[in-house]
């Protein structure tokens, strides 16, 4: 591609518009589950792909993502093997996990504590709080929401990821990258993962409840 490679937006140093792609290298797709009602178990997937449109306007960019459900890993192969039977994600059947976004919102923030120094700055001056302060400034911020769908098994829900947006800079072989984190929480009945164990006293043995946790960098391509 040719131009420059950021520009400014909201205050922020962002991509320039083009496409970019999921450093295979600088990834973590990871989710957290509950076990026994009591505790976090953790993995990801290793197999995970993304192509991002970044838009001349920012807001109109998207996402298309495919994940192999075969790369699960949790740290116990038991569990593991379990995840891609037919009781989870029956990775023989639904090979992979798709995620397209349909919409993206910036979270616009204020932070207060400006806010508040010159409420006692005029406090001293024997002015009348909230006289003539107006709003509080605004702070460009790197929080956006990423609307999508989610299809897992074939059913396909709304899933919404709160992104932040972690800068843009060339690496060390010259390619234009951009970071981000992202998470989301989802109800994995609502996906026909159902199985699960009641506990004696009360509760399951798998919480209903999956959090998603991303972790990226993506790279301008030619």
């Amino acid at each position: 591609m040719t131009g420059p490679a950021t520009r400014v937006w909201k205050g922020m140093t962002i991509p320039a518009a083009g496409t970019y792609e999921l450093d295979q290298a600088h990834k973590r797709i990871g989710f957290v589950g509950r076990h026994m009602m009591v505790s976090p178990v953790r993995g990801e997937f290793t197999e995970g792909k993304a192509r991002i449109v970044v838009d001349e306007d920012p807001l109109h960019s998207s996402v298309v993502a495919t994940i192999r459900s075969s790369s699960i890993v949790t740290g116990h192969d038991d569990r593991d093997v379990h995840l891609k039977s037919p009781d989870f994600l029956d990775v023989e059947r639904y090979p992979t996990l798709e995620y397209r976004s349909t919409g993206m919102v910036h979270q616009d923030e204020v932070d207060p504590i400006f806010f508040w120094a010159r409420l006692r700055g005029n406090n001293r001056l024997g002015r009348r709080v909230g006289s003539d302060l107006g709003a509080p400034p605004a702070r460009a911020s790197g929080r956006f929401v990423l609307k999508g769908d989610l299809t897992i098994k074939d059913i396909t829900r709304p899933v919404d990821l709160q992104v932040e947006f972690g800068g843009t800079r060339r690496d060390l072989s010259g390619q234009e990258i951009f970071g981000f984190t992202a998470t989301a929480e989802f109800d994995r009945e609502d996906y026909g993962l159902l199985w699960n164990v009641a506990l004696e006293g009360g509760g399951v043995l798998v919480g209903k409840n999956v959090r998603i946790e991303i972790a990226a960098e993506a790279i301008r391509q030619p």
